[in-house]
């Protein structure tokens, strides 16, 4: 792969995560801290109405905007979708993006710890995963690389690369210490990281890795009037990463009955109960635990 020239770090893409706001604006006062040798770095806070209202979004999530179809739509011109054609015209255009490489930074309020989520599965993403592991032994990966990237509708589908840091628990509007101590390490790992690949430079990485494979999504229990009926089981609540197997409880309804999960694979759930997928009635994501080789 050619060298990444550009990166840009988008904090604030939903605008009650605010780990990333935070950083990107302190990294806007001190630039230097995200500036590396080889490639140049800009920020950008993403939703700035979202935050000042203190909603994740206002009128539809800006993180699923980002369709080439959609950007070429005027007619679709509520905030977050002409939001999302700014935001492409000053990172973008995706398909041919000024911007080499985008870090999305993201909270959740799952207890998934420091996760890197990465969209390829290519060289460059999976040795940038054994770096951040490396460095950064508690850190997950999760490939979601079902599709090509350009087929995501993700902020950071703009550029040819683009990772998400998603890092948990952290209610919404709020602020930990320990959850914006460890975006801001996994960042600055992955900058350094860009910096040692473009040198050709990277150090001795293990041959092989642990990570996660995006499978599906599972919603919450619904009657037919697609209201929930139930909610996720506390066998699974606050388990991200931990195995689920056929006949685990996975629901409990508030009749009392005890939902199982009827998959025939062993699954590793996250994104447990996020409070931000409530309006879809999302209950969770499952992965397949994976060996990344290198």
């Amino acid at each position: 792969m050619k060298s990444i020239n550009s990166v840009a770090v988008v904090g604030g893409t939903h605008g009650n995560e605010f780990s990333g706001i935070y950083l990107v604006r302190q990294w806007q006062q001190h630039p230097q801290r995200i500036t590396r040798d080889t490639f140049t770095t800009q920020t950008l806070f993403a939703n700035p109405k979202a935050h000042e209202e203190n909603k994740r979004y206002v009128d539809s999530d800006l993180n699923r905007q980002f369709s080439v179809e959609d950007l070429a739509n005027p007619a679709l011109a509520n905030y977050e979708q002409s939001r999302a054609k700014v935001m492409n015209n000053v990172l973008g255009p995706k398909g041919n993006a000024k911007t080499d490489f985008i870090i999305d930074l993201h909270n959740t309020t799952s207890n998934m710890g420091p996760t890197l989520i990465v969209l390829q599965s290519d060289d460059f993403n999976i040795r940038m995963g054994a770096y951040v592991k490396a460095k950064m032994p508690e850190a997950v990966v999760v490939f979601e690389d079902q599709i090509p990237l350009a087929e995501h509708k993700f902020v950071s589908s703009i550029a040819a690369q683009g990772v998400i840091v998603e890092i948990g628990p952290q209610p919404q509007s709020v602020l930990r210490q320990d959850v914006l101590d460890w975006m801001e390490t996994m960042t600055m790992h992955i900058l350094d990281y860009v910096d040692l690949y473009n040198q050709g430079a990277l150090p001795e990485l293990p041959a092989s890795y642990e990570a996660f494979r995006y499978t599906e999504t599972l919603k919450l229990p619904e009657n037919a009037q697609g209201e929930r009926i139930g909610m996720v089981h506390q066998f699974v609540q606050d388990n991200d990463f931990k195995p689920l197997h056929h006949g685990d409880p996975i629901f409990k309804l508030f009749n009392g009955e005890e939902i199982c999960w009827d998959g025939h694979y062993e699954a590793y759930p996250h994104f447990i109960n996020e409070a931000a997928y409530y309006d879809n009635n999302l209950a969770m994501s499952l992965a397949e635990k994976i060996t990344v080789q290198l």
